[in-house]
């Protein structure tokens, strides 16, 4: 269940991101930022639905939160991108997408788990 979830969270991080990088030419990640803050309010959702609601097997809840929400989110690039806007010298740009990173990932997650245990 992981490694089939985990497949298709990629798949959709990898083409969200491309997507959304090609809707503008600056230079920001936000490819990386919006797929990031996606995967963390659908797993906040699931598992929000998963503890409170009982709506999902442990197979299932396990596909959903370690596969695909694993699979959709990527800390490493995040990491990555940070730097490279560092070493590019967008010091101010490492900044706020890091913050922005931390703060609205959080935030999501906290939203999915409220509409999770909403619903």
């Amino acid at each position: 269940m992981v490694f089939i979830g985990g497949g298709l969270g990629s798949m959709v991080r990898y083409s969200l991101g491309r997507w959304v990088n090609a809707l503008h030419s600056y230079n920001f990640p936000y490819g990386t930022l919006i797929a990031n803050i996606a995967a963390c309010f659908v797993l906040g959702l699931f598992i929000g639905l998963a503890d409170h609601r009982q709506l999902f097997s442990p197979n299932a809840r396990m596909f959903w939160t370690v596969g695909f929400c694993g699979g959709f989110s990527t800390f490493s690039t995040f990491g990555y991108e940070a730097l490279t806007l560092l070493q590019g010298g967008f010091s101010l740009n490492s900044l706020i997408y890091v913050i922005l990173s931390l703060l609205l990932c959080v935030l999501a997650v906290y939203a999915g788990l409220f509409l999770g245990e909403s619903l």
